[in-house]
């Protein structure tokens, strides 16, 4: 099955979001935030995801796509996966990553440039594209 991803083909302000059941943090399904520009990449994310654990996914595929989520929900997330260069423009996921920082929500870096991450950020997860989808559910959060 085949899911559009924002900022692709679906409206910016109506991220992709797959509710399932299953996966509880306190009483509610827990939400995981995919930041990721390429398409297929992006769905292969959400499919691992989905395969691993029950939860609320996001698909975001810019960072104005992403922030949108992030405001709009309350910043309402427990885990996210976020690829560090996003597009041709020379934008990055690194203003996603201090805010979720700050918030004390973890993440993990999924990107083809891991050697362009900051040094401020060297504890935060980072998987070298391609992946394994193994590698992807080791750093999936565990349900509480």
């Amino acid at each position: 099955m085949f899911h559009w991803i924002v900022g692709i083909l679906f409206p910016a302000t109506q991220p992709k979001r797959t509710p399932n059941i299953g996966w509880r943090r306190k009483g509610k399904l827990m939400t995981i935030l995919i930041l990721e520009d390429e398409p297929i990449i992006a769905v292969d994310l959400e499919e691992i995801v989905c395969a691993c654990q029950t939860s609320n996914v996001v698909v975001a595929a810019t960072l104005a796509d992403a922030l949108r989520y992030v405001a709009e929900s309350g910043g309402d997330i427990d885990f996210a996966l976020l690829d560090l260069q996003l597009g041709r423009d020379g934008s990055t996921s690194l203003p996603l990553a201090r805010m979720l920082m700050h918030s004390n929500v973890p993440f993990c870096f999924v990107s083809a440039t891991t050697e362009a991450i900051p040094s401020e950020m060297d504890t935060v997860p980072q998987i070298a594209k391609p992946f394994e989808p193994a590698e992807i559910e080791a750093v999936l959060p565990l349900a509480a």
